[in-house]
């Protein structure tokens, strides 16, 4: 049956992501590997008394298909929760979707076509990659750098594709606490970025599943809040990070135009977003508190975040060449090793040692890998797994021989 699968299967067949998660089931194995948000935070009360609501009002329509664009009640929370970030948008800029990785995929199906170019940086979310890469797309990618995206470069970069005939689709960015890196997009970038889009009549792919989940330092303005409903971005949204992941839902934010094509994709691959899922999320915009809510995630979490730091602090002397980052929010640090360091090779020598990581390839398009960093996920993992994990993690790089990367 495999000679009949599409051509672009085959890009997958060592998808390392894949692959990898078999090694978790163990349960002996502490994990920094998960981009998850950790089910202390998440608001079981609201959840089972929201779904009940739902369910007593009218059983048989929560549990049917609900309108492609969403439920109205969803999309009229989700207007006034945004007005708080200076977002001020109506019902025709919103589709509602299944969680942020949907919203990624709708924008790949309505923007890509073979070979097509994606501007974004090095490293990238790995599953906006997965999205793209579906499409068989390939990327103008540049280095991060302390304070975001190399707008500059990007700028360079783009004026030569022009040059060559080659038209890019988009700027894709997680601007708020990056997705692998930790990193945060400076205003100055933010703004200078939204010239370059303008200037260059390319859209901004804004993905921000951490934007509330900030522990330090004064919140930046979205970049879809800086342009201001000029059209000149999309924004990606989910509920995963502030509510729960198992529910799915998330939405895209963006111009009319846009957002009705993704209603027909929307209709096209999955349908519909389940009602009752829904219905449990507007009660968590309208009923919860949620200034307390995200008080005390932030509080948890940068809980988290300090521990993990000092348990690194701790157990990576200077000597090991390690260096990571120190983010102001979201669920992640960047961990770079000496180049001769293969962290695919490292991963499996610590899963021998009982802990797990995401090694750093699988944030870097196929032309563009690097094999000498890692991800880490600090939200997950309790203090004691986190203090054990990382002495382990620090003892498998200090063992490691020289090897050569592949």
């Amino acid at each position: 049956m495999e000679s009949l699968f599409s051509p672009i299967m085959k890009k997958f067949e060592g998808y390392t992501i894949g692959k990898m998660l078999r090694f978790l089931d163990d349960p002996e194995i502490i994990s920094f590997a998960g981009g998850l948000p950790s089910s202390d935070v998440f608001p079981l009360d609201l959840i089972r008394r929201a779904a009940e609501k739902s369910l007593q009002k009218d059983w048989k329509e929560s549990l049917q298909y609900s309108p492609i664009p969403g439920e109205k009640a969803l999309i009229e929370a989700i207007i006034d929760y945004l007005k708080k970030d200076d977002i001020h948008i109506g019902p025709e800029n919103i589709v509602i979707t299944t969680s942020g990785q949907h919203g990624l995929d709708l924008v790949g199906r309505l923007f890509l076509n073979p070979q097509d170019i994606i501007v974004t940086d090095l490293p990238t979310f790995g599953g906006a990659l997965a999205a793209f890469e579906l499409e068989d797309a390939e990327y103008l990618a540049l280095d991060i750098e302390e304070d975001g995206s190399n707008v500059e470069g990007m700028g360079a970069g783009i004026e030569d594709l022009l040059k060559q005939g080659k038209q890019p689709k988009f700027i894709y960015v997680v601007p708020d606490f990056q997705n692998p890196s930790g990193i945060t997009m400076s205003l100055k970038k933010r703004l200078a970025l939204l010239d370059l889009s303008k200037k260059c009549h390319l859209p901004i792919v804004e993905d921000s599943p951490y934007r509330d989940l900030r522990y330090k330092g004064e919140q930046i303005p979205s970049i879809y809040s800086l342009d201001d409903n000029q059209g000149n971005v999309i924004g990606v949204y989910t509920f995963s990070k502030i509510l729960c992941p198992g529910l799915r839902v998330g939405f895209n934010i963006g111009p009319p135009e846009v957002i009705n094509k993704l209603h027909f994709i929307k209709s096209a691959n999955i349908l519909n977003t389940p009602k009752l899922n829904q219905d449990i999320c507007t009660a968590f915009l309208r009923e919860y508190d949620l200034d307390a809510h995200f008080r005390m995630a932030r509080q948890y979490y940068s809980e988290k975040l300090g521990f993990f730091l000092g348990a690194m602090q701790g157990h990576f002397p200077e000597s090991l060449g390690v260096r990571w980052t120190r983010p102001e929010g979201g669920l992640f640090l960047w961990i770079t090793t000496p180049e001769e360091i293969n962290t695919k090779e490292l991963f499996y020598r610590a899963i021998k040692e009982k802990v797990a990581f995401v090694p750093g390839e699988v944030f870097y398009p196929e032309n563009a890998r690097r094999y000498n960093t890692m991800r880490i996920n600090f939200s997950y993992p309790s203090k004691e797994q986190i203090e054990k994990g990382v002495e382990r993690l620090a003892a498998v790089i200090k063992n490691y021989p020289a090897a050569t990367k592949r």
